[in-house]
Formats: structure tokens, C-alpha cells, sequence
């Protein structure tokens, strides 16, 4: 399927260009197909394009000295990411994969240069998204040094609450929550761990899943207690 430009304009930091713009990043786009599990962006390798997320769910991971895979931050359709080749020849320090068949479009990061220079709007977005980055891994650093499992886990649902939409956010659901093995890699937690905390936060009324598309948060003040109450 070629890439049009009524496809960019799906992405919200793309939406600013004029559509000869758009035209142009389109001609020099392509849209892949990627099993799950498939390497999307190397960590610590230089890649001459951006990635765009049509459809599916990424996650950016990394790796300790021993070996373990750590969970960074998800990449939801409509995002991006591989954003820091716009700004040197380094590539990104983590990698990204695709936790289930995903649909991407490559996008020269050439070409994403040229565009910036002629959107004011980009590049705030651009500065924007940098900065949200850098705070949600700050924020996922400091989980990682609470020895509660029960705060980090609850910490963890209170990030990811935070970060959706509006009407969602209203109702208290998690859209699309990771599964326990993938919040156990974040955590750096077994995903027995984190299926014993789900058990006592279900018996308590905390939180609720249904199906596999949505977490129902129940109770915020008692999940937001648990996770600020931290190993005190």
C-alpha cells in the first residue's frame, strides 16, 4: 500500500506541514509490515530514518550488563520514534521492538529535516515530545528504585493513567494495558510478581480488567496511596 498523504496526516506532528509537504515526505515514505518481536530501531546504531506508528504497539527496551531486557516506554499508533538521528549520527541508545504485528512507515530522516525548517510547530513539537520523553524515563528510573513491588507496580498504573486521553483519563481506564510481562519488564519484576499484585489490587477493588482492551481503575486514591506510600 503507498503511502499518501491523508495517511501522514494521521500523525498529529505532521499535521502542521502544507500539503506539498506532505506530498513530498509521501514519495519518500514506506509503509512496512513487521512480525511481532521484529527489531524496529537498533539501539546504539545510526539509522537514516524515522518510524511512524500506523498500527500495532511498540515498546523501546534496553539491556543490563548480565543480560536482562528493561522496559522503557510504549510507542501507541500515531507516534513516533528514532527521533534523535534527526540531531546526530549516533542513532538511538535503546532499541525498539514491536510487541505484536505492527504496520510502520519509514520516513527518510533527511527529509524530516528539510520539513522542520519550514514549521515552527514541528519543531516545538519536536522539543515537546523531547521533553515528555526525558521526564516519563526520569519518572521510570526513579520506580525502579522503590523495593515495594506492590508502589512500583501501582506507580506504574498511575503513569500510564496519567498519559491517556481525555474522555479515558475521565473514566479512569487504562487503554490497551501491557500485559504482565510486559509490565514486568519494566519493573524489572517476574511476571509472577506482577500477577500477585494485580491478584491483591483485584480483591481489593483497586483495579478491574475488562478483556484484554481496557484496565478499569476503580479506586485512584487507594492506587495512587499504595504507589506514594513507596517502601514507607
Amino acid at each position: 500500500m503507498p503511502v499518501t498523504v491523508e495517511l501522514l496526516k494521521r500523525f498529529p506532528i505532521l499535521q502542521s506541514l502544507p500539503d506539498h509537504e506532505l506530498e513530498q515526505l509521501a514519495l519518500q515514505s514506506s509503509l512496512k509490515n513487521v512480525s511481532r518481536r521484529a527489531v524496529i530501531v537498533s539501539g546504539g546504531t545510526a539509522s537514516d530514518y524515522l518510524c511512524f506508528l500506523f498500527d500495532g504497539r511498540l515498546q523501546g527496551v534496553d539491556f543490563t550488563l548480565d543480560g536482562r531486557e528493561v522496559g522503557l516506554y510504549f510507542v501507541e499508533p500515531g507516534d513516533f520514534c528514532g527521533e534523535l538521528g534527526l540531531y546526530d549520527a549516533q542513532g538511538q541508545p535503546e532499541s525498539v521492538i514491536a510487541l505484536a504485528k505492527s504496520q510502520v512507515i519509514l520516513i527518510p530522516a533527511t527529509a524530516v529535516r528539510v520539513a522542520i525548517q519550514s514549521s515552527q510547530k514541528m519543531v516545538e513539537s519536536l522539543f515537546v515530545r523531547m521533553a515528555t520523553r526525558v521526564r516519563q524515563l526520569s519518572a521510570q528510573r526513579a520506580l525502579l528504585g522503590l523495593s515495594s513491588t506492590v508502589a512500583r507496580v501501582c506507580g506504574q498504573l498511575w503513569m500510564m493513567l496519567e498519559e491517556q486521553d481525555k474522555a479515558n483519563r475521565k473514566e479512569g481506564i487504562i487503554a490497551y494495558p501491557p500485559t504482565h510481562q510486559e509490565l514486568g519488564i519494566m519493573l524489572n519484576l517476574s511476571r509472577e510478581t506482577v500477577t500477585r499484585v494485580f491478584q491483591t489490587l483485584q480483591t481489593q477493588e483497586i483495579v478491574k480488567r475488562d478483556g484484554t482492551s481496557r484496565l478499569l481503575i476503580l479506586n485512584e486514591t487507594a492506587l495512587r496511596s499504595l504507589f506514594e506510600e513507596g517502601d514507607g
